[in-house]
């Protein structure tokens, strides 16, 4: 299966869904595929996000400084060649982080017409009612109403942001909840397991939810259920 297909399919599940089924079928450790609780959806209407990370680095809070945009529509223009739909997830690396403000609807709608569908950010960002009318969704620590001038570091690389490495290539999936990276070692297996890992928490949650069984019967219970859909 292709990867659009596969980006197509996820964006059938919640991300904590996923987040629970990559817990049961693939070894990276939890720590190092979701993201911190400081980046949150500021356009919880739209979602789920999933796409391929597309990265950098940007100084948007240093007072002084020159800004270097065409950095940034080089990197706008590679996104344009790519098949599949693109996050951009972004690096802040200022001075004051509570001043970072990485883009406002302008900037995503150069994105978007290019192919990409939000960003996720360890910086603020602006202008939530035009990201929402484009629609453009962002996931970041907050809302900040202006910046200082936009400096660009490293592009295509490596970066931290919410407490976890995002690699440029690795899948993001992103909803009202949060934010993970999913393992490239259990992408094509994901949506099947999340099929059944969706019928077990149904099953489990009616399990948790009935008073004719005593809190020390439902352990052994839930596992009989693990084993009934695969994750034993």
């Amino acid at each position: 299966m292709s990867l659009g297909s596969v980006i197509q399919e996820l964006r059938e599940f919640d991300t904590a869904l996923l987040a629970n089924t990559i817990g049961y079928i693939d070894p990276t450790p939890a720590e190092e595929y979701y993201m911190a609780g400081t980046i949150q959806s500021v356009t919880p209407s739209l979602g789920p996000t999933v796409g391929v990370s597309v990265t950098c680095e940007i100084d948007t809070s240093t007072p002084g400084g020159v800004a270097n945009m065409g950095n940034f529509w080089q990197q706008v223009d590679r996104i344009n060649d790519m098949e599949e739909p693109v996050v951009w997830v972004v690096k802040t690396t200022g001075s004051r982080p509570d001043h970072e403000c990485v883009l406002g609807d302008g900037m995503a709608k150069g994105l978007y017409a290019a192919g990409c569908i939000g960003a996720v950010a360890d910086g603020g960002l602006r202008d939530v009612s035009g990201l929402l009318s484009i629609p453009f969704a962002a996931y970041c620590t907050g809302i900040t109403i202006h910046h200082c001038a936009l400096r660009f570091g490293t592009m295509d690389q490596p970066i931290e942001v919410g407490g976890i490495t995002v690699s440029p290539g690795d899948v993001i999936h992103a909803d009202p909840e949060g934010v993970i990276r999913i393992p490239p070692t259990c992408l094509d297996a994901l949506s099947d397991a999340a099929v059944r890992m969706r019928a077990f928490e149904s099953e489990a949650h009616f399990l948790m939810r009935r008073t004719d069984l005593t809190p020390s019967d439902k352990p052994g219970l839930t596992k009989q259920l693990l084993g009934k859909y695969g994750f034993a």
